[in-house]
C-alpha cells in the first residue's frame, strides 16, 4: 500500500433537531395543552486511533465526513432521536491541525484514544417547554443549532524507539531487514526507500522495540532536495537515532557523509540534531578487519566526540545482534529513567 503521511479533510457535525409545535387534542380533553417535544442532538465527529492502520491513504479518496442530523421533536411530548456520533479511524501517531488557523488540535499517540473534532448541534426545544401559569398555550419553539464544521490537516508521525538515517545506499534498508521482520525494498541504486518502513526488533519473546527507516538524505535535504525532508518529521518521535554509514568508501568520503547528515539535521531542526545518536559503520564485509579497525579509530578521532560507534554488516549480519542488544538496553534504561522522574 502506498504510504501517505499527510491529508486534508473536511468534517461536518450534525445539526440539532428542531423543537415541535404541537397541542394535545383528544375528545375527552378539550383543554389538553401544548405537547411538542424537544429535538435530538446532532452527531459529533471524533477521530479514533486504530493501531491496525499505518497510512493516511484512505483520506486521499474520501475527503468529506458528515455526521447525521438530530431528528425533530414530535407531538405527544416525544423527543426526537439523537444522531449517532461519526467516528473516523486514524493511525497511531496522527497530528491533527485546524487547516484554516494552523492550530494543533490534538496528538493521537495511544491505542483507542478519541479526539472530538466537531461538536454536534444541540437540540431545539418544543413548545411544551414554554408552558407556564400565564401562558397556557405557548406557540414558541426553538430550532436546533448547527453542528461545527472544520477543515482538518492530518499529519502522520510514525512512532518508533529508534530511527535510521543516512545517505541513500548506506544500507539502512538492508540493516532493518537484518535485525527485524520488515522487508523493505533493497537494490543497488539510490532512493529504493520511498516511504518509512517500520520493523519490530525482538530480543526474546517479551523484549522488543520498534525501529523506523526513512528515505536517504542528500546534501540540501533540509531545503527540499531529495526525498528525506518529507519524512524527517518521523524522527522527532524517536528516542535514539542510528546513523548508518557506508564504510566501503574512501575514509574521506565516510567523514564527508557523516558531516553532511549532521549538517542537514541541524538545518532542519536543532532539537532533532541534539537527540542521542549512534554511528554505525556498515558493509564491514567488504573490508579486512584491520582496515575496519583503522577506519573506526580515524572516524572517532576526526569527530572528536564521545559518540558511540558500531561496526556491522547487514549482509552477513555480523555485529547486528550485539547492536540490537545495546539498543534495547539503552531504550529500557531511558524508559525507566523517565518513569522515575
Amino acid at each position: 500500500m502506498k504510504f501517505v503521511d499527510e491529508a486534508t479533510i473536511r468534517v461536518e457535525a450534525g445539526k440539532g433537531g428542531d423543537g415541535c409545535l404541537s397541542f394535545l387534542r383528544e375528545k375527552n380533553l378539550p383543554k389538553g395543552g401544548p405537547d411538542g417535544g424537544d429535538g435530538g442532538d446532532g452527531g459529533c465527529v471524533y477521530l479514533e486511533v486504530n493501531e491496525g492502520l499505518n497510512t493516511l491513504v484512505d483520506f486521499r479518496h474520501a475527503r468529506l465526513y458528515r455526521a447525521k442530523n438530530g431528528m425533530p421533536g414530535m407531538g405527544g411530548d416525544r423527543i426526537g432521536k439523537k444522531s449517532d456520533d461519526l467516528v473516523i479511524k486514524v493511525p497511531l501517531g496522527t497530528l491533527v491541525y485546524d487547516d484554516d488557523t494552523d492550530e494543533l488540535i490534538g496528538d493521537l499517540v495511544n491505542e483507542g484514544e478519541r479526539l472530538l473534532v466537531a461538536q454536534g448541534g444541540f437540540h431545539g426545544l418544543g413548545n411544551a417547554r414554554f408552558k407556564s401559569s400565564v401562558n397556557r398555550a405557548p406557540r414558541k419553539t426553538t430550532q436546533g443549532t448547527p453542528g461545527e464544521e472544520r477543515n482538518l490537516r492530518l499529519e502522520l508521525q510514525v512512532l518508533a524507539d529508534v530511527g535510521l538515517l543516512g545517505i541513500p545506499s548506506a544500507g539502512k534498508s538492508s540493516f532493518i531487514r537484518a535485525v527485524s521482520a520488515a522487508t523493505p525494498k533493497v537494490a543497488d541504486y539510490p532512493f529504493t526507500t520511498l516511504y518509512p518502513n517500520l520493523g519490530v526488533v525482538r530480543i526474546d519473546t517479551e523484549k522488543s522495540f520498534v525501529i523506523a527507516d526513512i528515505p536517504g538524505l542528500i546534501e540540501g535535504a533540509a531545503d527540499g532536495a531529495g526525498l528525506g525532508i518529507e519524512f524527517l518529521r518521523h524522527l522527532s518521535r524517536t528516542n535514539l537515532l542510528l546513523h548508518i554509514v557506508d564504510a566501503s568508501q574512501d575514509p574521506d568520503d565516510v567523514i564527508k557523509d557523516i558531516r553532511t547528515i549532521e549538517g542537514e539535521l541541524i538545518k532542519y531542526d536543532e532539537k532533532l540534531s541534539q537527540k542521542a545518536r549512534w554511528l554505525v559503520l556498515n558493509k564491514a564485509d567488504v573490508l579486512l578487519p584491520e582496515l575496519m579497525d583503522e577506519l573506526k579509530d580515524e572516524v572517532q578521532k576526526t569527530l572528536d566526540s564521545d559518540i558511540k560507534i558500531f561496526v556491522t554488516s547487514a549482509v552477513t549480519r555480523a555485529g547486528c545482534q550485539e547492536l540490537s542488544y545495546a539498543m534495547y538496553d539503552w531504550i529500557s534504561a531511558e524508559k525507566k529513567e523517565r518513569e522515575e522522574v
